[in-house]
């Protein structure tokens, strides 16, 4: 394979799943008070999530600097890449393509790298990141595999329901969704990524009808080409995979645990969907 993808560590994508298709990931850094960690080498789901659930003050995340990113750039060139094809979290939320286009800009003449911004982020940034992966492996060159990922920006879509909004309105991330703020404590708020935003999505009084908001979205596509279920340790994931199980093949179901990047706005116990269409 000659062209390499990396993305970032906001892309929730199951570790195994990363490294059996060769997709580099570059870490974002979480901030417990005056404590940096980086995301997934200190900071895998489970401990970020047992962190979260003791600390007394809420997680900060910080993009990765031009310097880690050249970092995972010259590691492809070296490991004998012509090209490297880097698709970030959506440029709305983070300064992350910012840091990478810079480290390409670095290395200008030495590799031909690519930064795309997805528009997204959680899965729906990894499935970009593994399609991307699985294009390389088929033996396209570096412009096929962009253009790939460049169709996939606007047939993707990320789909979450939260148990509350105080994460997201802590982490300065609400966007649109700032019209759910006055939603008594019961109602399960539902948000989307849209144009690389987060927006409002129904306002539903139980977490057993956003689950069901969440099938019923998908039921709807006629033409889903991948699927992914992403979740922020969530007791009932397997309930969810279950009820999506007969509008798409199971065994092509992605897992993901929410991991510090995401988790930190979103919160405990969110739960959604991403997918794309044709």
């Amino acid at each position: 394979m000659t062209v390499r993808v990396v993305t970032d560590s906001s892309c929730d994508l199951p570790l195994e799943l990363a490294d059996e298709l060769g997709i580099g990931i570059v870490p974002l850094t979480v901030r417990f008070g005056s404590e940096e960690l980086v995301d997934d080498r200190d900071l895998t789901p489970a401990i970020f999530w047992s962190r979260s659930a003791s600390s007394a003050t809420l997680p900060e995340t910080a993009a990765p600097s031009p310097g880690a990113f050249e970092t995972a750039f010259r590691a492809a060139a070296e490991a004998g890449a012509s090209g490297v094809l880097c698709v970030n979290l959506s440029s709305r939320l983070s300064a992350t393509v910012a840091s990478a286009r810079t480290a390409a800009q670095s290395l200008a003449g030495q590799i031909d790298v690519r930064v795309v911004d997805s528009r997204s982020v959680s899965l729906g940034l990894g499935l970009m990141a593994t399609a991307a992966a699985r294009c390389a492996a088929d033996g396209a060159d570096l412009d096929q595999v962009v253009k790939e990922v460049e169709a996939l920006i606007g047939r993707t879509r990320v789909i979450g329901a939260l148990d509350t909004l105080e994460y997201l309105k802590k982490g300065g991330r609400i966007g649109g969704a700032q019209a759910l703020l006055g939603s008594v404590l019961s109602v399960k708020p539902m948000i989307e990524v849209l144009d690389g935003a987060v927006e409002p999505g129904p306002k539903l009084r139980t977490r057993a009808r956003a689950m069901r908001q969440l099938v019923d979205r998908v039921a709807a596509e006629s033409s889903i080409t991948n699927l992914a279920i992403l979740h922020g340790d969530a007791p009932d994931v397997d309930v969810l995979v279950e009820a999506i199980r007969p509008h798409f093949p199971a065994e092509r179901i992605i897992v993901g645990n929410l991991g510090a990047v995401v988790g930190s706005h979103t919160g405990p116990r969110t739960i959604g969907v991403a997918y794309q269409v044709a």
